[in-house]
């Protein structure tokens, strides 16, 4: 059986919960060794216990630090060699307007969405250099493409992560580090269920998506893959948009 992956190390954030779970999964599944973190332990430890220590490696980090990026690629690199992807997952997403949001929690937004994927990036490109070149996937967003009412930081967040996906792209090609974004659309998460607020944490109406269906996690993890091989192998600077459609409306 071939492996797409085979060979690939890759760092993932936000890997203990949501689409990180199901990233991880994928990645393994198609060859790839994985260094995940996360600042909650979430599935993290249950991860290793079903994919096997010798495909995963799970630490406890906070994406908002230079110092935890520092010592995950650090650790990653003994236990496995040097990283050749990177896959900046880690988010939030809460409901705030731009009247009502506060300083505190605007900055916070910014500093896991945002800021978190620059010092991933900053944190990676040495590791990339070293590989020979290799991907950088940042989990942008549809609102990265359009925005959102009461989605006010989110949105800002997402538009300068798809922006510093364009400046890195032509900083590192010449390094033979490719770096893109995946905008997804509605997925089924359980971030997303708790935007939704819906009785029993079921998703909302689905009136508005021309597929009239949420994405399914695995449908973004397929894109994933696709970034991650050489596949992909003249694509940078680019974005993926999985979202059924909705931004062609």
């Amino acid at each position: 059986m071939t492996h797409r992956l085979a060979g690939k190390i890759a760092v993932l954030s936000g890997g203990a919960s949501g689409m990180g779970v199901t990233h991880t999964r994928r990645l393994i599944r198609e060859g790839a060794r994985v260094i995940s973190f996360d600042l909650n332990e979430g599935a993290g430890p249950d991860l290793v216990d079903e994919l096997g220590e010798d495909k995963l490696l799970f630490l406890r980090g906070d994406v908002r630090k230079a110092e935890d990026w520092e010592r995950v690629v650090a650790a990653g690199r003994q236990r496995f060699g040097i990283p050749n992807v990177l896959i900046n997952n880690a988010g939030i997403s809460p409901l705030q307007s731009l009247e009502k949001v506060s300083e505190e929690d605007y900055r916070r937004v910014i500093d896991i969405n945002q800021v978190g994927t620059f010092l991933g990036m900053r944190a990676l490109v040495p590791s990339l250099r070293e590989a020979g070149g290799g991907s950088v996937i940042n989990i942008a967003s549809t609102a990265a493409l359009v925005a959102f009412a009461d989605l006010f930081p989110y949105v800002a967040s997402k538009w300068a992560v798809r922006g510093m996906t364009k400046a890195a792209a032509l900083e590192l090609a010449r390094d033979g580090v490719r770096v893109n974004a995946i905008c997804p659309g509605d997925t089924d998460t359980p971030m997303i269920r708790a935007i939704a607020d819906t009785p029993s944490g079921a998703l909302p109406p689905t009136d508005d998506l021309p597929f009239k269906r949420w994405a399914q996690p695995e449908e973004i993890s397929a894109a994933v893959v696709f970034l991650a091989s050489d596949e992909s192998s003249y694509m940078s600077g680019g974005e993926l948009v999985i979202d059924g459609a909705y931004t062609a409306q």
